[in-house]
């Protein structure tokens, strides 16, 4: 039963904080929210959350060149190493409407991301110098994923109840300088997935309360990411990126509980109860073109056009939708490719001082009438807004922040069964206003 799929979010309790943990140990988490143009964020705390990804690989100015465009590494001296930290606010909320089916009741589930829509990222980056020309590099960090955790006994609750996938990467990396206008670049990122999906299963039809149906796996799956990056002048750079697919073989047995005596029959006669599902999760291939360039003492222009292949994925939605005649667990989800779009700017204010500014336009991977409260996410707009100081010896610190709004998206969800009959019954509604709040923190080394 192999089906393609990605399912994002926030586990409770133990789990959760052992996921948290794990994050911070390997480099810290930077999840994408969930109104984005696909599940890759450009956020990890560093600089580029001022910029909203404008030059977003060919800017190059700090160690996290190590994860956006390896190449950019042959412009840094030294020894480099950044840190960097964000927290993030999601306003996640469904607006139940009135296709609603009553039985289901009136909760809306809260603010799905994170912990009561918080979330917590970032990141660690080094660039070492071999030589002027070679460039040695490692980074720490996670980009993809959006976390869910709605309320158990929501109205959407035999749709899902909580979902959990983080790609956490570790990418070794190199960089060689062909000649004084062309440096080559190319990491193995090496990814670490924790998947997890949790959905009610409704036990009406025999007069018992609710049950529940979970999945979850770990696993390793590993991609090369390849950078160019071309001088046109010492002023103008152009930086080209590849980043290939990485494929999750996620898999495992339902662990079914709280089923009633009747359903559990009817699953075990089907050869459901000990059945194994595999989850094939497929973080797309990525192209992205960049363009930096100084105009003048004070004013650089950044810019970028990048594109992702959502398509090749699909989603599956767990849960039963018929307990009389229950034919299949999962149910598949389509997606479009994206493209996205940034320009931004930087503004020398004295010796000591840089701003930066942005705006970015993510398109549409599903259709904005029909989402899945599995992944209320599409367009967006970002907006963004940093500033940086330079300190002795070559290190600076700076903080960033960005603004990214998903606009309304409906959810129209139409069971043929009943909910008094075991059905998941109909849910229907708006997320309304989907935005996200950014605040990232950053220090970079010089040795």
């Amino acid at each position: 039963m192999e089906q393609w799929m990605i399912i994002c979010g926030a586990s409770s309790g133990i789990r959760r904080c052992a996921v948290g943990g794990l994050a911070f140990a390997l480099g810290a988490v930077g999840a994408a929210a969930a109104n984005a143009g696909g599940l890759i964020a450009y956020e990890v705390g560093t600089a580029d959350v001022g910029l909203a990804s404008a030059g977003y690989g060919a800017r190059a100015q700090d160690a996290s060149t190590v994860f956006t465009n390896p190449a950019g590494m042959t412009r840094l001296d030294g020894t480099q190493f950044l840190a960097t930290g964000q927290v993030l606010w999601n306003n996640t909320n469904l607006a139940l409407g009135s296709g609603t089916s009553v039985a289901l009741g009136r909760n809306d589930g809260g603010y799905a991301v994170g912990s009561d829509g918080w979330f917590l990222g970032g990141g660690a980056f080094m660039s070492y110098s071999v030589s002027p020309d070679l460039k040695l590099g490692l980074a720490l960090t996670g980009n993809f994923g959006a976390p869910l955790d709605y309320d158990d006994d929501w109205a959407g609750r035999y749709y899902v109840q909580d979902t959990t996938l983080l790609g956490l990467s570790v990418l070794p990396s190199i960089a060689y300088r062909v000649n004084e206008k062309l440096s080559l670049g190319a990491s193995l990122n090496a990814m670490y997935g924790i998947y997890e999906n949790q959905v009610a299963i409704n036990n009406s039809r025999w007069g018992a309360a609710d049950g529940s149906l979970a999945i979850d796996d770990n696993d390793w799956a590993f991609g090369v990411n390849l950078g160019l990056l071309y001088e046109i002048d010492e002023n103008t750079r152009i930086g080209l990126t590849w980043n290939s697919r990485v494929d999750f073989d996620f898999e495992s047995s339902p662990q079914f509980s709280g089923l009633s005596p009747e359903l559990r029959a009817i699953l075990d006669r089907r050869g459901t109860l000990n059945s194994r599902i595999k989850v094939g999760i497929t973080v797309p291939q990525q192209a992205m073109a960049s363009l930096f360039s100084q105009v003048n003492d004070r004013w650089a222009v950044l810019a970028s056009i990048g594109w992702q292949e959502w398509s090749e994925f699909g989603q599956v939605q767990l849960g039963i939708d018929n307990p009389q005649n229950p034919t299949r667990l999962t149910t598949d989800l389509d997606f479009d490719d994206t493209w996205h779009v940034a320009a931004g700017a930087q503004y020398q204010l004295n010796d000591a001082w840089r701003l930066s500014f942005g705006i970015a336009y993510d398109s549409d991977f599903q259709d904005g009438s029909q989402v899945s409260p599995l992944l209320p996410a599409n367009s967006a707009w970002r907006f963004g807004i940093g500033g940086e100081q330079k300190l002795r010896g070559g290190a600076f610190w700076g903080i960033a922040a960005a603004y990214m709004y998903g606009g309304t998206l409906d959810t129209d969800l139409q069971s043929d069964v009943p909910v008094a009959d075991g059905g998941r019954g109909n849910l229907a509604g708006s997320y309304e206003d989907l935005s996200t709040f950014y605040l990232a923190a950053y220090y970079n080394w010089a040795f």
